[in-house]
């Protein structure tokens, strides 16, 4: 850990990470114990909850973590957590919903396609991430409007500004039936965070709890060369997100360093969105 200037030291506050399993949740944990904060990792996933803490204890050794089992889609789970946190004298200053489901287009092909879409499929991605965001918001973010003070931070994408360009997905000699595109459910949900980002900044507002959202383009991990050289020619940077490109703006976000910034739209895409 290093010794951050004082509107960017986190050494007194407590963060809860939601889907701290996956590829983003360790990417937030990772910006926020270089600050000092107490990190709070959740998911369903416990083998990948422990691969997470590892991963952030390798680079930050002394770092104060603790991973906890939560469905964020059962408010009972949720409030679970919370009274643990609150029995261990742990009172929750930053919120970050990164809890989602990314179905690969590749997976059911035909499945995904919007007019077969599964309606159980919707009601489970939408569960995970929009309803599971709102209960985490009603929970600790409450809590948060009644100590006046606290950051939430909800994670979208660059697919909540635009829309899926489906060439990256075509799979040469087959037929448009058949062709693989990435689902309708991933925009709508991640468009929709915007739109409860911006409800709940406005109205908790006058009580010190600042509400912003990010949206990263896609990061790097393992990919095929194919998709990778595809998706960079859609960006004018040339490249897809790296896990250092988003430190950065989760540590702006989450600190003083955003005193006066709520209600908006970080886009990290590297300028995708604005060809």
């Amino acid at each position: 850990m290093i010794n951050p200037p004082s509107r960017f030291n986190l050494q007194e506050s407590v963060a809860v990470i939601t889907g701290g399993a996956g590829l983003l949740g360790v990417i937030h944990g990772l910006a926020l114990a270089e600050l000092g904060c107490y990190i709070i990792l959740t998911d369903v996933n416990q083998t990948g909850l422990d691969i997470s803490e590892k991963k952030i204890r390798n680079q930050y050794p002394e770092a104060r973590i603790a991973s906890f089992l939560m469905d964020v889609t059962l408010p009972e789970s949720v409030n679970r957590v919370n009274q643990q946190l609150l029995n261990s004298g742990l009172s929750v200053d930053i919120l970050i919903n990164n809890a989602a489901i990314n179905i690969s287009a590749n997976l059911v092909r035909n499945e995904m396609r919007f007019e077969n879409f599964p309606l159980s499929t919707w009601h489970h991605e939408l569960e995970v991430g929009l309803t599971g965001t709102i209960l985490c918001c009603q929970v600790f973010g409450d809590l948060m409007a009644k100590r006046r003070r606290g950051v939430i931070i909800n994670v979208a994408s660059d697919l909540s500004v635009i829309a899926p360009n489906q060439n990256l997905y075509r799979v040469e000699g087959l037929e448009e039936k058949d062709q693989p595109v990435k689902p309708f459910s991933y925009s709508v949900i991640k468009t929709g965070l915007l739109g409860l980002s911006r409800y709940l900044a406005t109205y908790w507002a006058q009580v010190g709890v600042r509400v912003n959202t990010i949206s990263p383009g896609g990061v790097q991990s393992n990919q095929s060369d194919d998709f990778i050289k595809r998706i960079s020619e859609l960006v004018p940077m040339k490249r897809m997100a790296h896990d250092s490109d988003l430190i950065g703006a989760i540590q702006f976000l989450a600190t003083d360093a955003s005193s006066y910034m709520t209600g908006q739209n970080l886009i990290i895409d590297g300028g995708r969105s604005i060809w």
